[in-house]
């Protein structure tokens, strides 16, 4: 006997964190045999598309703020999957590499994230999960800033 799924609940940060902590615990779950985090994954594969970055334009594709990103950043440092060097055009800014290390850690990753992906999508839906991502989209493309500080004057 299946159960009804649970009613949604009113407000919409809760539900989405609630939601993304569960989806969060079960990627990194699959993710567990490659040692990273489904954090750490995403910025490798950030930078296999994209080449190296700044830690600014990193955060700002992953929707983080610099410090969460420079906290994401160290371990993955640190076991030298990435190198982090004084910004070529400007001196001021932090560009992160992939190094060998990382690019091969990034490729064993696709195979755990490319497991949890299917095990998600056979669970929920493929089309239910394509709609999703569609609709997260939108909302991680809203322009919410200074929202509420608006309407309290």
């Amino acid at each position: 006997m299946n159960a009804s799924p649970p009613a949604p609940l009113v407000c919409n940060n809760t539900a989405l964190r609630k939601a993304a902590r569960h989806v969060t615990r079960f990627y990194d779950a699959c993710l567990a045999e490659t040692g990273l985090r489904g954090t750490q994954y995403a910025i490798l594969k950030l930078l296999v598309a994209r080449g190296p970055s700044t830690i600014a334009d990193l955060a700002d594709a992953l929707v983080m703020d610099r410090a969460t990103m420079g906290h994401n950043l160290r371990p993955l440092e640190r076991d030298g999957l990435i190198a982090i060097r004084v910004g070529q055009r400007d001196r001021r800014e932090r560009e992160v590499t992939l190094t060998n290390e990382g690019v091969a850690l990034e490729a064993e990753g696709k195979l755990a994230w490319s497991r949890a992906q299917q095990q998600f999508e056979a669970r929920f839906g493929k089309e239910d999960a394509l709609a999703m991502r569609r609709i997260m989209a939108r909302i991680a493309a809203l322009d919410l800033q200074d929202t509420g500080a608006a309407e309290r004057r």
